[in-house]
């Protein structure tokens, strides 16, 4: 199972201290998802090595419009081995769920987001994983909170409905506020998750983390295609 974090600059730790908590708390990897303007550098291998933790490269884009996010896609993925993108509009949310080189569409009921039926199938269709993001839940208070608890129902039903592709995170802005994973499959049950879906969207992070180093490889030539040892570049 992986966890997804903002670390220096764009949290509070470091990618090695988050590294090591996550190895403490049982996980086998960390997704690094700072947003494009403070991305910060890390040596992922070494910090891999030293904690005995998969440390993945992500990338999350802000956007104003989808103009804007266009542009942002086309620098970033080349440069990330998991792709987010900022949700909380409708506008931006469904220019995410219909974008194929967008792996996660982020808190897309955050701000003033919505999610419906239309992106759900649009999700699926492209393959475009839509995060329960549990950090408001665990960290809020209050109204915020109820409101947190009724916008993850919400967008739970519907992607179970539609079966789109999902992600669990609790988006760790410092090591201390990682979780272990039973510690999430406890909160995702008291609001209406299954343990399953919950293990389910916290392993996803690992799968696509595999599935795009592949398509990354210079081994790759398609889906289902790789290079054999009697081929040669043109």
């Amino acid at each position: 199972m992986y966890e997804s974090v903002h670390a220096v600059p764009d949290g509070d730790s470091t990618v090695a201290r988050f590294a090591a908590t996550a190895a403490e708390y049982g996980f086998d990897g960390i997704v690094v998802r700072n947003h494009g303007d403070s991305r910060g550098e890390f040596d992922a291998e070494q910090v891999s090595d030293e904690y005995d933790v998969d440390v993945v490269d992500g990338l999350e884009i802000r956007a104003d419009n989808p103009s804007q996010a266009s542009g942002h896609v086309g620098n970033f993925r080349p440069k990330a081995t998991i792709l987010l993108f900022h949700g909380g509009t409708s506008k931006l949310n469904r220019f995410a769920v219909e974008e194929e080189r967008i792996d996660v569409l982020a808190h897309p009921m955050q701000g003033r987001g919505d999610f419906n039926h239309v992106l759900a199938k649009a999700a699926k269709e492209h393959g475009v994983r839509v995060e329960f993001n549990f950090s408001r839940v665990l960290r809020a208070d209050g109204g915020q909170r109820v409101q947190a608890i009724k916008d993850l129902r919400k967008l739970r039903e519907i992607v179970t409905k539609y079966d789109a592709p999902f992600v669990v995170s609790a988006d760790a802005h410092s090591h201390l506020q990682l979780r272990a994973p039973r510690e999430l499959v406890a909160v995702g049950e008291t609001i209406g998750f299954s343990a399953e879906q919950v293990e389910t969207g916290l392993k996803e992070w690992g799968e696509l983390a595999e599935r795009n180093r592949a398509i990354r490889s210079d081994d790759f030539i398609a889906p289902g295609v790789k290079r054999g040892r009697y081929e040669e570049d043109d």
